[in-house]
């Protein structure tokens, strides 16, 4: 068995200021950031779901609830597309060690835009922006399926549709304007008017609490690592597996079981795929998407895997429910080509869009495509191996911290309805 991890300690994260992180509480499930006033960062990255969402491809803006109840209703303003993909959890997001966000790397360091960050908005990035994991949290807000809702609705999404960095002023302007905001920022930031608050103390309020909120170094895999407790004897074999013969550690390493790196698996492609504007079909290209490089076609970023038993389902678009499957599938990814079927996959109930659902699927060039680009190879377990697996990675679920720190709040500044 290759050699385990260092735990992880205190030192692993970035400092944050706990008076930051308690506002942006408050903002993470505040509607009022939304071009609406109907979603927040908390509807997707619920409490009740350790950060996630529960399904495969949720309901964004326009979708009443929350999780797997949450709905799409029908009528004049229905929703015109699912979030294209799976709503990631957002476990050690403040870890050092963690340099690029979202399935595909759209937010990563970089030197190319004069402002250290590789992002959607390029040189227009505001200013200020504490972290990369701050960048990464303006980003939901200005998506149309996400927060920001349709060019037309609301004056968010109409600036959005000019250009992306013209949205951002119109939330700050929103959050200031309202005195409890105002005192409290002014507090946080040390901020001598409330009308110096800008996206960036909004954007770095949110990644404080994320920072703060959804930290998890308490598993019995930690406890193992640190010496203070054994794992049964499911959960060792399930390590030895993991480290040695089925070669999980080559992509899922270090402390957090992710290589930030980007693979191909040929999960089993669904939804309306997140395309760019020039793609015929509804696919997702991943990376390429972003890097622009065909050597990149249908890869995405390896996910840590902690908690990973506490927020299925699993894949960047939640093709599998259970983790023996998506284990199933990493060890022979074409049979799972083969093998899946849509049944498995969690779709909040809206029937205009099944026509698009799994089309992709009827696309033989497309699939033969993303059949050529898998770039791992098959392991033979047995049964009795995947389940020693799914032992281990239960092993990573946290105790206490996978209730968070600071929880949901009851209410916000705003008044508006918290999920």
């Amino acid at each position: 068995m290759a050699e385990l991890p260092q735990p992880a300690g205190p030192e692993a994260f970035a400092p944050f200021d706990p008076r930051q992180a308690a506002l942006g509480r408050l903002l993470f499930y505040d509607p009022i950031l939304s071009g609406n006033r109907n979603i927040s960062c908390g509807t997707c990255h619920h409490h009740d779901q350790f950060s996630a969402d529960g399904v495969s491809l949720g309901i964004g803006e326009g979708g009443q609830g929350v999780g797997p109840e949450r709905t799409a209703p029908d009528g004049p303003n229905r929703i015109a597309k699912r979030v294209p993909r799976h709503a990631p959890a957002l476990w050690n997001l403040g870890a050092r060690e963690f340099r690029i966000f979202f399935h595909d790397g759209r937010v990563s360091a970089s030197p190319d835009y004069g402002n250290g960050m590789n992002t959607p908005a390029e040189e227009w990035l505001p200013e200020g922006l504490d972290s990369l994991l701050a960048a990464q949290a303006i980003f939901p807000l200005v998506a149309q399926f996400e927060m920001a809702g349709n060019p037309g609705e609301n004056e968010v999404a109409g600036a959005v549709n000019d250009r992306i960095d013209y949205a951002w002023p119109i939330l700050a302007k929103r959050v200031r304007g309202l005195p409890e905001y105002a005192s409290l920022f002014q507090q946080a930031f040390d901020l001598e008017t409330p009308q110096a608050v800008t996206i960036a103390h909004i954007a770095n309020a949110l990644a404080a609490f994320m920072n703060a909120e959804w930290r998890s170094t308490d598993s019995p895999f930690d406890r193992h690592l640190r010496g203070e407790g054994a794992l049964s004897p499911a959960q060792a074999r399930g390590m030895e597996l993991f480290y040695g013969k089925a070669g999980c550690r080559t992509c899922h390493s270090g402390v957090f079981q992710t290589d930030h790196q980007f693979h191909a698996l040929g999960l089993p492609p669904f939804g309306p795929g997140r395309t760019r504007v020039f793609d015929p079909i509804a696919r997702d290209t991943g990376r390429m998407a972003e890097s622009n490089d065909a050597a990149d076609a249908y890869r995405f970023r390896t996910p840590s895997l902690r908690n990973v038993a506490l927020t299925p389902p699993y894949g960047h678009n939640g093709a599998y429910p259970t983790l023996a499957g998506i284990i199933r599938h990493h060890l022979d990814p074409e049979q799972g080509l083969e093998t899946w079927r849509p049944e498995q996959a969690n779709l909040p109930q809206a029937p205009w869009l099944h026509e698009i659902d799994f089309v992709i699927r009827q696309d033989r060039l497309e699939m033969a495509r993303q059949r050529r680009a898998i770039d791992i190879d098959p392991v033979l377990l047995t049964e009795a191996e995947i389940g020693d697996l799914v032992s281990f990675m239960e092993a990573l679920s946290g105790a206490e911290s996978r209730y968070g720190r600071l929880g949901r709040p009851e209410k916000v500044p705003s008044g508006l309805k918290v999920d």
